[in-house]
């Protein structure tokens, strides 16, 4: 059976192509190429590890039906690579222990972007597995920099979408500062009346005028569990956990 190298994200099986221990015994999460003799063959960085890897492309291609740039394999590593175990906890975040170097700011972006920004793109998958993007007001409350709460209709297109499909995505977009932010995860639809009334506000009344428990008020709970952000013309993936 094939695995995965957890450095480079190289294909490999258990009587080739696997690293080395410091024993000489086989290491089954790492390729010879990254890792022998119990440690890794090069010092890199991610982003220093792609770059290495992106000149493979044309062996990539080979497997592929349809040939990719140099470019687009990048941008592909870049999404993958943050869950690999190498990289893992190099680019994890969370809203409790101290800010690992490579991402200060990015938590307090996070925030930052859902408190002040008017509009958030939220995007569902539909039935025939297409991506579907809207713009809703911004969250009426969130946990920390992981969960988000979104008011919607209960009858809307969305959220049949995310009953049949939870996958969800939402973005930030500040244009003045030329910054992004994608969070990926998963969204519930909620319409329990505790977490209704959380985030309901004086003048919900003119979307939904039976009040807080007008059947077609609901709640979006978004929890992310990945993202990537763009800003000072730099992109970086990251985990949140």
């Amino acid at each position: 059976m094939s695995k995965i190298c957890q450095s480079c994200g190289m294909p490999m099986n258990e009587e080739s192509l696997v690293g080395t221990n410091h024993d000489g015994s086989k290491n089954s999460d790492y390729c010879i190429y990254c890792y022998q003799n119990g440690k890794f063959v090069q010092n890199f960085t991610m982003d220093e590890m792609i770059e290495h890897c992106s000149q493979f492309v044309n062996e990539v291609n080979k497997g592929l039906p349809q040939p990719i740039t140099k470019e687009e394999y990048i941008g592909q590593m870049k999404m993958y690579f943050p869950h690999l175990k190498r990289w893992h906890n190099e680019l994890k975040i969370t809203d409790t222990q101290p800010e690992n170097p490579a991402l200060i700011g990015v938590k307090d972006l996070i925030a930052k972007m859902a408190d002040t920004l008017p509009i958030t793109f939220i995007s569902s998958v539909d039935e025939n597995g297409f991506p579907c993007t809207k713009a809703m007001l911004s969250p009426r409350v969130r946990e920390g920099i992981k969960v988000f709460y979104f008011t919607t209709n209960t009858f809307s297109l969305r959220v049949a979408h995310y009953k049949a499909n939870p996958k969800a995505s939402i973005y930030f977009c500040d244009s003045t500062g030329f910054q992004g932010m994608l969070l990926r995860g998963t969204m519930e639809v909620l319409t329990d009346t505790k977490t209704k009334e959380m985030i309901w506000r004086d003048g919900d009344t003119q979307y939904y005028s039976g009040g807080v428990h007008d059947p077609n008020y609901c709640v979006l709970k978004f929890t992310a569990t990945d993202g990537r952000f763009y800003s000072d013309f730099y992109p970086r993936s990251f985990i949140i956990e």
